[in-house]
């Protein structure tokens, strides 16, 4: 059932980014709903956007379906998934999230992307260190992901078990859920590469932070309860912390 959100927010966030990408560099204009949710929202009233600000919000939202398109993937020829089911309450909200939360980068725009001029880009050191940062832990995230497949799998690629084991390597030997840890520093890549002061983003970081941390705490009690070996010593979701 994740793979519906991911190919949802594929589909989804890749029209946006064409939209904005025309807009941004073809003098395009954004479509009249996405001004009239600019106005709505009030960035009407703001006057003080900078050129790094527009290029911030593209790469923000290419970082955000190059994130989906590679959990698509994996989870359409990587992950090995169990027999489990999902509540529908779940299910619509997350395909209602990757809805919104490419809509939540569009309206970081600067309005004034709508006046149908072609801007320059400027490129700053926070996108740098953003972008280095989104590159390190969506890396670590894919090695983690296919170290859970492979305790479903035999030598030669096929799937013999659908049962939990406990994994090792990489990450695994400081928490017991860094794919969840890695999507945390991934939503904070992307806070950093808006520049760090854009509270909207940050308010997305806070909501990744309790929705990860609760699912990694469920998961550590469950490797706890049915693993009597499981090592002490590895965290939560925190490295060294929780």
């Amino acid at each position: 059932w994740f793979t519906h959100f991911y190919a949802v927010s594929v589909l989804w966030n890749g029209f946006l980014l064409i939209w904005l990408f025309r807009a941004e560099f073809h003098g395009g204009s954004l479509p009249s709903w996405v001004q009239h949710m600019h106005h709505a929202l009030g960035r009407d009233s703001q006057s003080q956007d900078t050129d790094s600000e527009h290029f911030s919000a593209l790469l923000v939202l290419l970082l955000l379906w190059l994130h989906s398109s590679r959990r698509l993937a994996e989870c359409l020829w990587t992950s090995v998934f169990s027999d489990g089911v999902i509540h529908i309450v779940q299910y619509c909200f997350g395909l209602g999230y990757y809805v919104a939360v490419g809509l939540t980068v569009l309206c970081q725009v600067p309005t004034d992307i709508r006046n149908g001029k072609e801007l320059p880009v400027q490129i700053c050191w926070y996108h740098v260190v953003g972008v280095m940062m989104y590159i390190w832990a969506s890396l670590h995230q894919h090695r983690c992901l296919v170290i859970l497949a492979n305790l479903r799998k035999s030598k030669s690629g096929k799937v013999v078990s659908l049962s939990h084991s406990v994994p090792f390597g990489d990450w695994f030997e400081r928490v017991s859920s860094p794919h969840y840890f890695a999507e945390l520093l991934i939503y904070v890549s992307m806070a950093i590469t808006l520049g760090f002061h854009n509270v909207t983003w940050w308010c997305v970081v806070m909501y990744v932070l309790f929705n990860q941390a609760l699912a990694a705490v469920l998961c550590h009690e469950f490797y706890q309860k049915n693993f009597s070996s499981y090592p002490k010593h590895r965290k939560a979701f925190i490295p060294f912390v929780f």
